[in-house]
C-alpha cells in the first residue's frame, strides 16, 4: 500500500509547478530528458478534427511532477519525444481515445504497455464509465475548472490567456488525481484489475487505428442486413473511407452513417432514387453521385459466393431462465471482488461469449476482455452456467436445435 496521499500538499505542489512553453527543436531535449528520470507523466493534447480526415495536433501538455511542458506541435519534430514516451513507468491520461489516436498516427510505436487512464480507473470505483475531467476533480479532489476552451482554435498564435490556463489545468492536477486513484484501487484491491484494462484499452485503440479500408464496413453493419445488402455496405464503406482520406476530410462530410443506412435498405440504381431515397448532401450528389452509383451497381452484381458473410443474430429470448442466472453469476462476483457489474462484463464481451457457446468456437474466440484476469471467472463460472441453459441460448440466437 502507498501512503495516504496528503491532498491539500498535492495541490499546493500543483500550484507552483514550473511551465515551460517548448517552441523550438532544441528545447525538446530537456522534455525528452525529464521524461527519462521521472518515472511516471501526466499528459494531454489538443487538436482540430472538425473538418479533417487527419487530426491536426496544436499542443502537447505534459507534467512531469515538478514541470509543466506545453509544446508547440506544429513548430516541432515529435519523433524522439513519442519514443521516449513510450519507455515512461507511467503514463497518465484523462479519457484517452483520441489522444492515444493521434498518438499512434503519428509515432508508429507499437500498442503502449504503460497507460493508466483516469476515467477507467473511476468507472471502478464509481460504475461510471465516461465520467469528464471537471466532475473528477469535483469528485476527488474538490477542486474546479473551467472547460470552457475545450472546442477553440487550438491551432491560432499565440493562445489567449484563457486558452493557455485551460492547457496547463488539463494537466496541473493529474499527478494529483492519479495519486489519489492509485491510494484508494490498492486499499480495495483493485490497482491490478485496473491497469490490466488501461493496457486492454490501449490496445484496442491501436487495432481501431489500424483497420483496413476493407473492414471499415463491419463497423457500420447490422445483423439484419442480409448478404446482398452487406456487400453493397462493404462496397459504400471502403469508397467512404478511401475518399475521405485522400480528400483529407471527415467521413461524415462524405456521407453520414444515416445515408450509408438508406442506401442499403433502398439500393438506389440511379440519380433521381439516390437524391430522393437517401440523405445524402446535395454537394456531395453533385460531385461524387456517379461514382457511388457505380461502387453500389458493382456491389448488387457480384456472385452471391462472393458477398460478405452475415452478422450473428444476437441472443433474444423471451424467457429470461438464462439472462437471470448469468446476472446471478455477475452479481455474485462483483460481490466478490468489489468491480461494478458493467465493468466486469460488458454488453459487447456477453454478446461475443454467447456467440462462442452457441456456435461451439473454439475459446481462443474469446474477446481479449474475456482473456485477461477475468478468464478464470468466465472459463470456470460463467460458461459453464450459460452452458446450463445452451439450447434456450441457441434457440435466442435462431439456431436449429
Amino acid at each position: 500500500m502507498p501512503p495516504e496521499p496528503n491532498i491539500d500538499a498535492l495541490l499546493d505542489i500543483a500550484d507552483e509547478v514550473a511551465i515551460t512553453w517548448v517552441r523550438e527543436q532544441d528545447g525538446l531535449a530537456e522534455v525528452i530528458d525529464a521524461l527519462a528520470t521521472c518515472g511516471r507523466v501526466a499528459l494531454d493534447t489538443e487538436f482540430i478534427k472538425r473538418d479533417t480526415y487527419y487530426p491536426r495536433l496544436a499542443l502537447v501538455q505534459l507534467n512531469t511532477g515538478d514541470h509543466i511542458y506545453l509544446l508547440d506541435a506544429p513548430q516541432l519534430q515529435l519523433g524522439d519525444f513519442w519514443q521516449a514516451l513510450s519507455e515512461v513507468d507511467v503514463a497518465i491520461w484523462h479519457a484517452c481515445g483520441e489522444d492515444l489516436g493521434i498518438f499512434y498516427l503519428l509515432s508508429g510505436c507499437p500498442p503502449l504497455t504503460n497507460i493508466f487512464d483516469t476515467q477507467i480507473a473511476l468507472s471502478y470505483l464509481t460504475g461510471q464509465l465516461q465520467m469528464g475531467y471537471q466532475q473528477a476533480l469535483d469528485d476527488q479532489l474538490d477542486m474546479h475548472i473551467d472547460k470552457e476552451q475545450s472546442q477553440s482554435d487550438w491551432l491560432q498564435r499565440p493562445l489567449s490567456d484563457e486558452q493557455e490556463q485551460y492547457a496547463i489545468d488539463d494537466v496541473r492536477f493529474l499527478p494529483a488525481l492519479y495519486l489519489s486513484l492509485e491510494y484508494e484501487l490498492k486499499k480495495q484491491g483493485l490497482y491490478g484489475y485496473v491497469w490490466a484494462d488501461c493496457q486492454l484499452y490501449a490496445s484496442d485503440l491501436y487495432d481501431a487505428q489500424h483497420v483496413e479500408d476493407e473492414a471499415m464496413y463491419l463497423t457500420m453493419a447490422d445483423y439484419r442486413y442480409n448478404s446482398q445488402q452487406m456487400a453493397i455496405l462493404k462496397g459504400v464503406a471502403t469508397w467512404r473511407e478511401e475518399l475521405a482520406r485522400s480528400t483529407n476530410q471527415p467521413r461524415t462530410f462524405v456521407i453520414k452513417k444515416q445515408a450509408v443506412r438508406e442506401i442499403i435498405t433502398e439500393k438506389p440504381s440511379n440519380m433521381r432514387e439516390l437524391a430522393h431515397k437517401t440523405t445524402m448532401h446535395r454537394s456531395m450528389l453533385r460531385l461524387y453521385g456517379e461514382e457511388l452509383l457505380k461502387v453500389i451497381k458493382e456491389a448488387k452484381n457480384l456472385h452471391p459466393a462472393e458477398y460478405p458473410d452475415c452478422l450473428l443474430p444476437p441472443y433474444r429470448s423471451k424467457n429470461k431462465v438464462l439472462s437471470k442466472a448469468v446476472q446471478q453469476a455477475i452479481d455474485e462476483q462483483v460481490e466478490a471482488i468489489g468491480v461494478p457489474a458493467n465493468v466486469l462484463m460488458r454488453k459487447k464481451w456477453l454478446g461475443q461469449l454467447y456467440e462462442v457457446i452457441a456456435f461451439d468456437k473454439n475459446l481462443s474466440e474469446l474477446p481479449e476482455g474475456l482473456k485477461g484476469w477475468r478468464n478464470k471467472w468466465v472459463t470456470q463460472t460463467l460458461i459453464p452456467v450459460i452452458n446450463k441453459h445452451k439450447t434456450e441460448l441457441q434457440q435466442g440466437m435462431g439456431i436449429n436445435v
